[in-house]
């Protein structure tokens, strides 16, 4: 619930933009950020500190106000309000949780109150670790993508590749859901599971789902199509116990783009990244020295 009245913050002060790319959080060196936020001329972000236990919110102009992480979410919002404000920032913003079941008001929310400092640390040290596999498979794309994001109605790390081509949602599809899946896609990311599936997991789609989509041949052994989810899934326990967790993370995330790019008929060509010769030789010799 912190994450979402820290992700209701970014909604409200920041521009509008396709597939609700002003929506998510990062993944920073210490926990989970907006990124800058515009308040006229000058930005604001908003950090949860991970290590220390603390949201942090910043101004382009100095400013610096700090607050421990705990308690009940109506305090929490209810502080962070008196914060904006003490900063001379007033700002208005939803405070109806969103995708979650019965939501209940940030203002009015006495229920949520429990932060446990280790389980957050352990949350961030595996959202740190799938954040820099993500952006290596990220970093080999030609074409449109997003940054790796942090849905925080969700609760999953995301990369979106795009064609280029629009694409109809679903039927019956939500707000959320009509502007997220207007364009062809292929997703990847990292979830920590909830009721519907009980147990973290890496996961890849393509939207719309191509026929034949969940007979592709991808990697590594401990993958599979979940008929249930509509998506491919490589449980993080599979992954942890690999002979090579990296590798065994990128052959699925690679192998899982490969397959629905040729049934969607993306060019091959989007995936030929060549480095300069002398990064690759910097690189190598990094690895060496270590």
């Amino acid at each position: 619930m912190y994450t979402q009245v820290i992700g209701k913050l970014r909604l409200a002060l920041s521009p509008f933009e396709p597939e609700w790319a002003n929506v998510p959080l990062y993944v920073t060196a210490r926990g989970l950020a907006t990124s800058p936020m515009p308040v006229g001329l000058r930005t604001i972000d908003a950090e949860l500190d991970l290590i220390d236990h603390a949201l942090v919110i910043r101004s382009s102009d100095g400013a610096v106000e700090r607050r421990a992480l705990g308690g009940a979410v109506a305090d929490f919002y209810h502080d962070i309000m008196r914060a904006l404000h003490d900063m001379h920032l007033d700002v208005t913003i939803s405070v109806v949780p969103t995708e979650v079941a019965d939501p209940i008001p940030f203002p009015d929310d006495q229920t949520h109150r429990t932060y446990e400092p280790a389980q957050a640390a352990r949350f961030f040290g595996v959202l740190s670790m799938a954040d820099v596999i993500m952006k290596e498979h990220r970093a080999r794309f030609r074409g449109r993508t997003t940054p790796v994001h942090f849905f925080w109605g969700t609760f999953d790390l995301a990369l979106t590749r795009y064609s280029g081509r629009p694409a109809e949602p679903a039927p019956g599809a939500d707000v959320i859901q009509r502007v997220s899946q207007d364009a062809e896609e292929i997703c990847a990311g990292w979830w920590p599971g909830d009721e519907t599936l009980p147990y973290p997991s890496f996961y890849a789609y393509a939207h719309p789902s191509p026929d034949g989509m969940e007979e592709i041949s991808i990697a590594p052994s401990g993958a599979g199509w979940n008929s249930g989810a509509g998506e491919f899934l490589l449980p993080y326990d599979a992954a942890r116990s690999a002979p090579d967790p990296r590798e065994a993370i990128r052959a699925f995330l690679e192998s899982t783009y490969a397959g629905a790019a040729a049934l969607l008929g993306w060019d091959s060509g989007l995936t030929e990244i060549r480095p300069p010769v002398h990064t690759r030789q910097r690189s190598a010799r990094t690895l060496e020295e270590h």
